[in-house]
């Protein structure tokens, strides 16, 4: 049998690969034809942003999360395909009856699926993060012009520093960090301001750390509800953070690795922060999607490893059904938690509750046949 198993994994890993290359080789070209309008609306921000530069700097980063987005269907269509061929041209029926049982024709299918899964976790947790650092950085010149507004642009920003301190910036640039109408409000734990501190403009000096409010003024109110007024032209202000941690986008929790994600995660609950849905549902699936690799695999092997009528064309198309399912399910959960109608948990792992048993009940009929 280690012949056989050498073979299959061949098969496997053969087959994956040219579904990879090819993946990312068509995807590649028709988001680059897409795209090139906004590519050239890019360069005339910046001459340096031409096509070769988003292909040198932009698409390796984006195919990777693509990869990794889309590695368990992959998965799943590569072990249909060649499993058929192989159902189709009789060998599976000549390694079962030479005398090797169905759990041990499968042994090879469970090691190259763990592999691969192993290497999306590391990636997903570790080297993931990196790449969106890089692909996030230009992401958005290739949005069209109302979504690349949402990322670049201006507009009303808030955080919540503890339970008792809140910044409010009527417009704010994330892309050049700058602002007008800052206000920085400090309660006590009965709601009663204790301090307000307001300028007319705000922006980040990225050399030294801090802040910087022009033409401010504060105001500090004593336990007997007087007040005491103060203003300047200009206060250097540090509040812990940089901006993209104080106003974060979406996109934020793509450029964390696993640690640097539960530290956020967690330091955002302490200062009472309730909306960490979209966070948490990256950080859960990061583990989610890895493991739905080994459940496809056997999912796709029960299918695939029976001559059918109709032959391979019945099992791609079966194939592909169940991938937009599955696909389209962990989209569709993600808005479902993001609107706290389900925890982030549930929501991530719930395609893996549904098809694990799936695969496992036809996986034990394909056996006991």
């Amino acid at each position: 049998m280690k012949i056989v198993d050498k073979y299959i994994i061949k098969k496997y890993l053969g087959t994956f690969s040219f579904m990879l290359i090819l993946l990312s080789i068509v995807v590649l070209v028709i988001d680059v034809q897409q795209k090139i309008p906004r590519i050239e609306n890019a360069k005339a921000l910046d001459p340096k942003m031409d096509l070769m530069y988003f292909l040198i700097h932009f698409y390796p980063f984006w195919i990777l999360n693509l990869v990794v987005t889309f590695l368990s269907i992959l998965v799943f269509i590569s072990v249909i395909y060649f499993t058929s061929r192989m159902a189709n041209n009789t060998e599976i029926v000549a390694i079962i009856s030479s005398g090797a049982s169905f759990h041990r024709f499968a042994r090879p299918y469970l090691v190259t699926s763990v592999f691969i899964a192993l290497i999306s976790l590391t990636v997903n947790h570790m080297v993931l993060p990196w790449a969106n650092i890089k692909k996030n950085a230009l992401e958005a010149y290739t949005y069209n012009s109302t979504n690349k507004e949402k990322i670049l642009g201006t507009a009303p920003a808030s955080a919540q520093l503890s339970k008792t301190e809140y910044i409010f910036v009527n417009s704010w640039n994330k892309k050049e960090r700058r602002g007008s109408g800052f206000v920085f409000q400090r309660f006590d734990k009965k709601r009663r301001l204790l301090y307000e501190l307001k300028a007319s403009e705000v922006y980040w000096d990225q050399a030294k750390k801090q802040f910087v409010l022009n033409n401010y003024t504060e105001k500090t109110i004593n336990k007997d509800d007087s007040e005491k007024l103060a203003n300047n032209y200009e206060l250097r202000k540090s509040f812990g953070h940089a901006p993209e941690e104080l106003f974060p986008n979406e996109l934020l929790g793509q450029n964390k690795t696993t640690p640097e994600l539960i530290k956020f995660i967690e330091r955002e609950k302490e200062k009472g922060n309730g909306n960490l849905n979209s966070y948490l549902n990256e950080l859960y699936q990061r583990t989610s999607m890895p493991v739905s690799i080994v459940i496809l695999t056997f999912l796709a092997l029960s299918l695939a490893s029976q001559k059918k009528r109709g032959g391979l064309g019945v099992n791609l198309a079966l194939g592909i059904s169940l991938a937009f399912v599955f696909v389209f399910s962990f989209e569709a959960l993600k808005v479902v938690s993001e609107n706290k109608s389900m925890t982030p948990m549930l929501a991530m792992w719930f395609p893996n509750i549904v098809f694990f048993p799936i695969a496992l009940i036809l996986y034990l009929k394909r056996a006991n046949q």
